[in-house]
């Protein structure tokens, strides 16, 4: 199965789960912004292994294309704006897309119930992440909010698997 394929599937899937937008239809570039939609509105819930095996395998590929960087990419301060400090020539900043950055962790200002953010295609980091995670990661803060058995207080955090950020 190619990209388009798997694009394909997980568009019509999904659709047909929601009942909503079972009737939709989207070509072009906006299938992937569609699909990227669906993933944002979906409740966290148990889907099938094929599904997630496809989803996988789409935003896997996907994180090939980009262009990831890795810390060695990233010129620390005291190369990049060649100022001298304490620890300029250990301290990096990346300004970009948080999924485009291979790390061991990241930290995510998720609301209090970390579930992400529900509306579609909106530009905040909650869904930049879920999305280029896949939809398990949302279905892990739902189990781990549902063990905790209250909303997260601030400024406090969870450790999630990155499942297919990079």
């Amino acid at each position: 199965m190619n990209q388009e394929e798997r694009l394909d599937y997980l568009v019509r899937n999904l659709c047909e789960e929601s009942g909503t937008y079972k009737n939709i239809s989207v070509q072009g570039k906006e299938r992937r912004m569609l699909l990227r939609s669906l993933m944002n509105v979906r409740p966290p819930k148990p889907i099938s292994r094929e599904f997630l095996q496809i989803q996988d395998e789409f935003l896997q590929e996907e994180a090939r294309e980009k262009q990831i960087a890795a810390l060695s990419d990233i010129p620390t301060v005291k190369e990049a704006y060649g100022i001298d400090g304490a620890y300029y020539d250990r301290l990096s900043i990346w300004q970009g897309d948080i999924t485009q950055l291979a790390a061991d962790a990241i930290v995510n200002a998720a609301n209090s119930q970390m579930l992400g953010c529900f509306v579609p295609c909106h530009s905040c980091i909650d869904n930049a992440i879920h999305s280029a995670a896949g939809m398990e990661l949302r279905e892990e803060c739902a189990k781990i909010m549902k063990a905790q058995g209250h909303e997260e207080p601030v400024g406090c955090a969870k450790i999630t698997k990155g499942y297919n950020l990079s």
